[in-house]
């Protein structure tokens, strides 16, 4: 079997964000809290609007390498609003995405990477799980992990684990729509 597998398995890691615990929903899928348990992923990416402290203290707990943004509804003092990660040859940016206007616009979120001198910027805010390429970058977006993006309107619930290899990432996009899905797209590095 090993001659088909020409890569070494990646560092994975969890991006997830949008909770809005206990404000627009109360808690976390059981369908996702089943498959999110400790020591599955090297790193937690997490976009900001938490909720309250027990989710962040829970999402310390699956990983010993989380990097945490501040949200627009979150009251956290201590987290910062933007925050840069390197993990071997891919630069990642993190925000939540209010600060970026008009909200989800990919050339106000692409302008900011490029600011940043990111490779791959990891945004939140719209609740809706979202990969896109521009240019030579990327800007992916995990959705919200609960649904309850508003208090208008249910988004699907969604979060996205990343596979980091040498020179691509992948991305498994995670949503639960009656039942778990999960999509898959390959993002070449591109320097």
């Amino acid at each position: 079997m090993s001659e088909y597998y020409d890569e070494e398995f990646g560092e994975l890691g969890l991006v997830i964000g949008d909770f809005n615990i206990p404000q627009r929903a109360a808690d976390l899928p059981p369908q996702f809290k089943e498959l999110l348990v400790p020591n599955k992923v090297q790193y937690v990416f997490c976009t900001g609007n938490v909720g309250n402290r027990e989710t962040q203290d829970w999402l310390k707990t699956l990983s010993g390498n989380t990097h945490f943004v501040k949200g627009d509804f979150d009251e956290v003092k201590d987290v910062p609003e933007t925050k840069v990660v390197q993990i071997g040859s891919w630069k990642l940016v993190l925000v939540h995405g209010h600060q970026l206007v008009p909200h989800g616009d990919e050339e106000s979120q692409y302008t900011f990477l490029k600011e940043m001198e990111g490779d791959v910027l990891i945004t939140g805010h719209t609740g809706v799980a979202k990969v896109t390429a521009v240019e030579k970058k990327y800007i992916i977006n995990p959705g919200s992990a609960t649904g309850g993006f508003n208090g208008l309107q249910t988004q699907i619930p969604s979060f996205l684990i990343l596979e980091f290899k040498k020179e691509k990432l992948q991305v498994f996009i995670y949503t639960l729509d009656g039942e778990v899905k999960i999509d898959k797209q390959e993002l070449p590095l591109q320097k």
